[in-house]
């Protein structure tokens, strides 16, 4: 067993193709130890952030809007699909954990290598663009939810908080700082959405209802942006840079599901089915929709008062927030490594890419200050292009027993993952016809 595992992470160089140091160091690690670590508590919760990153890049604004028409529009009907995309969700990040452990390279870079090198670049600019039409939505949300809380121009305070992440992700150790971050901010988001759903008093009976799937009239379209924004291939395919980053091993992956990959998908899946709540909850005490984020905060202030509006609102900015963070390292790290600069968030390239990303969101915002809704609608169609990819290439990567030796996917893995693209290419097919329809 031991010389299998030493081959199944052995570095294959292709013809051709050089071993970066980075690389190399990556190669070097001993992964070769299959028996399970015996740890202590602080010993588990340092396995905790990967997924937790993933999570709070899936959790922004996008999510939050879409959650919140589900709820006053169709009431706790929806509930299901984010149950069903949040399984589907880990299955998928299960799968990247899985190669970010098993890969002796990063994710991209093992594409290129046993897909060909177009295959590689081709998923690196995808997420790219990706994470530069979504920082338009980050970069509002954040302004909008500050400006709740402390009053003042939306566009000041995106301003700010631009600054702020920037100010965040200038540090050396970059990913350490960034997951470490988005685990309190997640944790402060979950406190501030389970205030909320107390204040509001949802109706928990019609919730359980609501786990039952149905498919009420004119719900097919925000079932499919729900689909898009809670069940995010791109965050999965994000999260094998996290575990390289931290070198985990074989012997740590049943923890890392435990007490990582689980909770931290399992969070934003939570929060999103407590903000449709909420949203339902209003609707059903006032009888006003509300359609929109602010719409809904300012419903929720006569309902719940000061105090639960601005609990509403502090969810609101850190969502935002992480989303914002997550995306910008994410979208710098993987389009370095696909143009072979390093797969590291702290890496040169990485950084300057970090850098584009965010003044792209700021700018745009700064420009279309009344509502940059088509962007949003070409980011959600650009989604709907490269995830099926991605999720296709997780898929691929992860059944390559060359690749993930005795880590390689099992049935009820491929089982789920086909449920999982088949999923993503139909909401992939319905949003396009509607666009172009």
């Amino acid at each position: 067993m031991r010389e299998h595992n030493k081959t199944a992470h052995a570095v294959k160089v292709l013809p051709g193709h050089a071993v970066s140091n980075e690389q190399a160091s990556l190669a070097s690690d001993p992964l070769t130890t299959d028996a399970p670590k015996r740890r202590t508590f602080l010993g588990y919760l340092a396995l905790m952030g990967p997924a937790f990153v993933v999570g709070a890049w899936q959790f922004g604004p996008g999510n939050l809007t879409t959650a919140v028409q589900a709820g006053s529009r169709f009431d706790y009907s929806l509930v299901w699909v984010i149950a069903v995309s949040t399984i589907l969700m880990i299955f998928f990040t299960d799968m990247s954990v899985r190669l970010g452990i098993a890969t002796p390279i990063s994710l991209i870079t093992s594409i290129k290598d046993h897909l060909g090198k177009w295959v590689g670049v081709l998923a690196g600019f995808g997420v790219f663009g990706i994470t530069l039409m979504f920082s338009v939505g980050n970069a509002v949300g954040s302004g909008l939810g500050l400006s709740l809380i402390f009053g003042g121009s939306p566009v000041l305070w995106t301003v700010v908080c631009t600054a702020a992440v920037g100010f965040v992700l200038a540090f050396k150790n970059v990913y350490g700082i960034v997951e470490k971050a988005l685990l309190v901010i997640v944790v402060l988001m979950g406190i501030a959405f389970i205030a909320s759903t107390v204040v509001a008093q949802p109706d928990w009976y019609r919730s359980m209802q609501g786990m039952v799937p149905q498919l009420p009239a004119g719900s097919e379209i925000l079932i499919v942006a729900l689909v898009g924004t809670n069940f995010s291939i791109n965050a999965a395919f994000y999260t094998s840079y996290g575990v390289k980053e931290h070198r985990r091993t074989r012997a740590d992956y049943r923890d890392i599901t435990l007490v990582d990959t689980i909770p931290g998908i399992v969070a934003p899946g939570i929060m999103t089915a407590l903000v449709i709540m909420v949203a339902a909850a209003v609707l059903g005490k006032t009888g006003a929709e509300a359609g929109t984020i602010n719409a809904l905060a300012s419903i929720f202030t006569p309902l719940a008062g000061p105090v639960g509006a601005m609990l509403f609102a502090l969810g609101l900015s850190g969502a935002a927030f992480s989303s914002m963070i997550a995306n910008a390292t994410a979208g710098g790290t993987m389009l370095s490594d696909a143009l072979g600069r390093g797969a590291k968030a702290g890496s040169p390239v990485a950084r300057i890419v970090t850098g584009v990303i965010l003044a792209f969101g700021l700018i745009i915002t700064l420009s279309f200050q009344s509502s940059p809704v088509g962007l949003i609608v070409i980011a959600q169609s650009l989604t709907v292009l490269i995830a099926p990819l991605l999720g296709i290439l997780i898929a691929i990567m992860a059944n390559k027993t060359a690749v993930m030796g005795e880590l390689r996917n099992k049935w009820w893995h491929n089982l789920f993952g086909a449920i999982g693209l088949i999923a993503i290419i139909a909401s992939s097919v319905r949003l396009i016809t509607t666009l172009l329809g």
